[in-house]
């Protein structure tokens, strides 16, 4: 009983601190993204630097995070919606196996990005230190926002790409 009282008393106080952040680990807003590789649910090699041109809405995520799973149909909304129009869904599974993932992603018939950091080494680079943390990146490769704890909705991302300058 008092392990779930503790767990009770970590999440709200992570909640209380939740939000938007200008700087985590090596990101700061209005400062390039570090770059990163990882691998696909394919094996796939993917760069961050090979979407530059689009702007990329990065998710931080675990099958195992309630919040995380949560916000996923609304990312796969955006993914459908924006997928010919400069904005990229990249989300990036924390600390899991490849199988564990691609059988929770096929499952549930995400289409977006999906990028595994099984030793968070990506995650630690960016600051990573709860789920969801999400970074949105213009077409430059420039940070424009981090949220930590919380994830922002469909309309909040819909509302962020529309207001970056289209160039």
């Amino acid at each position: 009983m008092a392990s779930v009282a503790i767990h009770y008393e970590v999440k709200i106080a992570m909640h209380q601190r939740s939000g938007s952040v200008q700087t985590l680990g090596q990101l700061k807003v209005s400062e390039p993204a570090p770059d990163f590789t990882l691998q696909d649910l394919s094996g796939q090699t993917v760069k961050l630097s090979s979407f530059r041109g689009r702007a990329v809405y990065i998710d931080f995520w675990a099958t195992w995070c309630g919040p995380c799973k949560a916000a996923l149909p609304g990312l796969q909304e955006l993914t459908d919606e924006f997928k010919n129009q400069g904005l990229e869904i990249v989300t990036i599974d924390q600390g899991e196996g490849l199988d564990q993932v691609r059988s929770f992603i096929e499952r549930k018939k995400y289409s977006f990005q999906v990028l595994l950091d099984p030793d968070s080494a990506v995650g630690n680079i960016y600051g990573v230190r709860a789920l969801p943390t999400s970074v949105f990146i213009d077409r430059n490769g420039i940070v424009q926002s981090i949220s930590v704890g919380n994830m922002s909705t469909a309309d909040d991302i819909r509302k962020r790409f529309d207001r970056m300058p289209k160039g």
